[in-house]
């Protein structure tokens, strides 16, 4: 698989990042990203240290509208996010949010990406992606946005 260019200054700059965590919320960060990469490895992720949240987006381009996934954390844990998740099938009702579009789930655990009915729900997005994932190129990371003021991520 091709590498698309060079993000050995993104890997650093996100490695700082994900160091800013308390440490078992930093290792879940870590497990959560490896998983998510081995299942879109052509996707470019779409990386957010903002006031709030620290995001990873998983994007079939590199605009945020085409995002599949997130993985979203702050000092309390680890979420993965669904950019169009109000227009997703959730049988099992284990979405939680109410906005127009956005919905996410609260991962306990990086196994919590295993469990059928997320896998389900990652399935149904990628299926629903307006532009369909690259094929035969290995994603980049970008940094999109640091916030100079954080909420403390500990």
């Amino acid at each position: 698989m091709k590498t698309r260019k060079n993000t050995a200054p993104a890997a650093k700059q996100i490695a700082s990042f994900i160091a800013k965590f308390d440490p078992k919320i930093a290792k879940q960060i870590r497990a959560c990203r490896a998983t998510l990469r081995k299942r879109f490895p052509t996707a470019n992720e779409l990386i957010y240290d903002n006031y709030n949240f620290f995001v990873i987006g998983y994007c079939s381009t590199e605009r945020s509208s085409d995002c599949i996934v997130s993985i979203a954390a702050n000092s309390k844990g680890v979420g993965l996010s669904f950019y169009w998740g109000a227009t997703l099938p959730d049988p099992h009702k284990i979405l939680q949010g109410a906005g127009s579009q956005n919905r996410f789930i609260r991962l306990p655990t990086p196994q919590a990406l295993a469990d059928p009915k997320v896998t389900a729900l990652i399935n149904a997005a990628a299926a629903q992606a307006k532009t369909r994932l690259p094929t035969g190129v290995r994603g980049i990371s970008i940094v999109r946005s640091v916030s100079a003021k954080q909420r403390p991520r500990r």
